[in-house]
């Protein structure tokens, strides 16, 4: 049991997207013995990512904890997502730490995220170490990097101790690190690093004013429900003391159930934690991230955790669909209401708003809010949302729109194809440069209503080529708002199930998005069109039975391969007036209104 604050380390684990931040937090566990030689731990990888989605993207989501001991020192590791659209839990968790370790890969240098993190790293004073990781890359070029990582301190640094940074190799993968290229063996220059590069947890000694904690993140499970997770800045906490939750000025009394530290994988129940250790706290459900829990006669809340706002919105509201209640456990406002209220308690960066039958979600990003979605499809809920729309900002009594610093590296033979893309956007660019790689990397200023759909746009333009990220870097006065440029849909005629005869005669007006043999209904969206005005069709029309031998027989019909969207590539697809049905099975694109007259009739209007 630690009972010394310099003997703690708190440090969170920031970088880029794939930059390998999870395959280092990997090695340092099982390096410091966390684990026996049999467990299974010891030979899986990306082990701090435990949500299905974030297996099956290849991302890290959410930040997690975890706690190592070294000798006799024990490290609270915080693993934080590298991608924008999470850059609340960046945000939130970093409040914890009193230092970060900063990884960047040895091929790709500081791209937009890396220059994200390390800000809000170094506002917050936190003390920085950086690691050159995947120096084993063939295209690695590892002097360059360094000099552009020094470029970047010299531009975001608050003061000139932080110009001072240690600087290590590694490749974190095979669990190796070292002072220079020559790499040891194994992790312990990064665990000596830590140790003496890092401070000891910088804490109020003033602890007889009382014990003070601010909530940074929030967990639960279905034996003691939910569970208060923070550093404690002042004093000390001790199960069953009772404790105050203060909370936009008001105060609620609490008492402490349980208090669990970090150990591995897992929380440890001990009877007090001292100031400069990471904690959970059970008994203190009415906290919020953001609050304090406090004691003492006069207890004082601490700063609370300042967000950058949202940029994109989208509409969420119960499925209104012919095909509503089939699929889905989970289908009333009420329930789709409680379940977004839920998410709010730990995504911090969401904002919610009620509009109409259903609400308004506003979140940093296409994949902000669509993990929510898929999350809450996951869980048996059905829905409909609308189209990404932006969140505009008034400042100086004018309206602004977000815009963003876009990085995106292609091969040189789709040069053309993301420079006209781009140029279609309006997007402004910054800088042209080739990589070591012989790719060309692009730097461009772009309003986010123009990013909207360009990831999979240009993934389809490249062959699944293309590296691209973004960053929110301010705002503009809003100019004439971006519309997307695309084709018509081919819309369900009627309600029934789509037969092979059908589809055979659609497939010559464009793009099909469902197979045979699909429940469709009235106002379903079923194709992309080759004009650019919508078109209704058939899609249920069976042949006639007839007596007659014919070579046009349902088992001669050879049809086109159907395209299958993603969620985010139904998102993308959405005009103003469509939506999008989701529920535990299935994604149906459709129209706001079903009737082909009234829509018609509403067009002519508009």
């Amino acid at each position: 049991m630690i009972l010394d604050k310099n003997k703690i380390r708190n440090v969170a684990i920031i970088a880029h997207v794939d930059h390998g931040k999870t395959t280092l937090v990997d090695g340092l566990l099982k390096q410091s013995h966390t684990f026996r030689d049999n467990q299974a731990e010891m030979s899986q990888t990306l082990i701090m990512d435990s949500m299905d989605q974030e297996h099956e993207r290849g991302i890290t989501i959410t930040a997690k904890q975890t706690a190592v001991f070294y000798n006799d020192y024990k490290i609270n590791i915080i693993d934080t997502p590298g991608h924008a659209d999470f850059s609340g839990e960046v945000e939130r968790t970093l409040n914890m730490a009193d230092g970060v370790i900063l990884v960047v890969d040895a091929q790709e240098g500081p791209m937009p995220q890396t220059k994200f993190v390390l800000q809000k790293a170094l506002s917050l004073k936190l003390r920085p170490v950086v690691i050159i990781n995947k120096i084993d890359k063939p295209a690695a070029r590892i002097e360059e990097v360094e000099s552009e990582i020094a470029d970047l301190f010299l531009e975001l640094a608050t003061d000139e101790s932080q110009l001072n940074y240690p600087i290590y190799y590694a490749i974190a993968r095979d669990g190796k690190a070292g002072k220079t290229p020559e790499l040891d063996n194994d992790l312990h220059v990064i665990f000596e690093s830590i140790i003496n590069d890092i401070p000891a947890p910088k804490v109020d000694p003033e602890s007889d004013k009382g014990a003070q904690l601010l909530v940074a993140a929030l967990a639960a499970d279905n034996y003691l429900g939910k569970y208060c997770i923070g550093k404690i800045f002042r004093g000390t906490f001790k199960k069953g003391q009772t404790v105050k939750i203060l909370q936009n000025g008001v105060s609620k009394n609490a008492k402490i159930d349980k208090l669990f530290t970090y150990k591995g994988l897992g929380k440890e129940e001990v009877e007090s934690a001292i100031a400069g250790d990471i904690v959970a706290i059970v008994g203190t459900g009415e906290a919020n991230i953001g609050d304090t829990i406090a004691t003492g006669d006069n207890p004082e809340a601490l700063p609370t955790i300042e967000l950058e706002p949202p940029t994109l919105s989208i509409y969420i509201g119960p499925n209104t669909s012919p095909l509503k209640g089939k699929e889905g456990e989970f289908t009333t406002s009420r329930q789709i209401a409680e379940r977004l209220e839920k998410e709010l308690e730990t995504n911090i960066a969401l904002k919610i708003v009620p509009d109409g039958l259903g609400y308004k979600v506003s979140g940093r990003g296409e994949l902000h809010l669509s993990v929510l979605i898929e999350t809450m499809r996951r869980e048996g809920y059905e829905l409909e949302a609308g189209r990404p729309e932006v969140v505009y900002k008034e400042i100086n009594g004018e309206k602004c729109e977000p815009i963003e610093n876009l990085t995106i590296e292609v091969e040189p033979e789709y040069v053309g194809a993301v420079s006209q893309e781009l140029g279609i956007r309006k997007a402004e660019l910054k800088t042209q440069e080739l990589t070591s790689t012989g790719a060309t990397r692009f730097t461009y200023e772009i309003s986010t209503a123009a990013l909207i759909g360009l990831r999979n746009m240009l993934m389809t333009a490249t062959k699944g080529t293309v590296l691209m990220s973004s960053i929110p870097c301010g705002y503009r006065p809003a100019d004439a708002k971006y519309k997307p440029e695309r084709n018509g849909a081919l819309i369900s005629f009627e309600s029934g199930v789509s037969t092979a005869y059908a589809l055979d005669a659609a497939q010559a007006r464009g793009i099909l998005f469902i197979p045979p043999q699909v429940p469709v209904y009235q106002g379903m969206i079923v194709g992309l069109s080759n004009k650019k005005e919508d078109i209704d069709i058939n899609i249920c029309r069976e042949k006639q039975l007839t007596n007659m031998r014919t070579h046009a027989s349902d088992g001669a019909i050879q049809l086109t391969p159907y395209t299958q969207l993603s969620l985010e590539q139904c998102l993308d697809f959405l005009l103003d007036d469509e939506l999008l049905e989701v529920t535990p099975k299935s994604l149906r694109l459709r129209k706001r209104q079903l009737d082909p007259i009234k829509r018609k009739r509403e067009n002519r209007i508009a």
